[in-house]
């Protein structure tokens, strides 16, 4: 499960639709609809905030944003809080950013050069709108970590 603390803007389409799927899965695992990844590392960010169904229906949204922008429909009644607040903020490192940007660089090298060509000149890539960003390493929930 990849749950992107980047815009959604840098994810090829295959990136996308595999973000919305995997967070609806995360959402049905905060709502206990599911017993497979209880314990996943991602989801800790979302538990750890006071409305952990508000605020992942919250990044729901910020990917069906991005999913209109290219004419793609994602079903936006299977967020289960489409009211939530827009303005639920989680925090994202900027040590966390930069490990994500390098692996999705490596993911759009092998599947799609054309996009990674297009995003060539970020060197500090935007957050996912639900994101703000703090000075800082690698969040502890991440299980992949930077070498060195």
């Amino acid at each position: 499960m990849r749950i992107w603390s980047l815009h959604p803007r840098y994810l090829d389409r295959q990136g996308l639709v595999a973000c919305w799927r995997e967070t609806l899965l995360a959402q049905a695992v905060l709502a206990e609809r599911t017993r497979g990844y209880l314990a996943h590392p991602q989801l800790e960010r979302f538990r750890s905030h006071a409305d952990p169904i508000g605020v992942i229906g919250a990044y729901l949204r910020g990917i069906a944003v991005e999913a209109d922008a290219r004419g793609y429909s994602f079903d936006r009644s299977r967020i289960d809080r489409p009211d939530a607040r827009g303005d639920e903020i989680l925090m994202v490192t900027t040590g966390q950013l930069e490990l994500e940007w390098a692996h999705l660089s490596a993911k759009l090298a092998v599947r799609n050069p054309d996009l990674l060509a297009l995003w060539s000149s970020v060197s500090v890539p935007d957050p996912h709108p639900l994101f703000h960003v703090l000075d800082g390493p690698v969040a502890p929930w991440e299980r992949v970590q930077p070498e060195g």
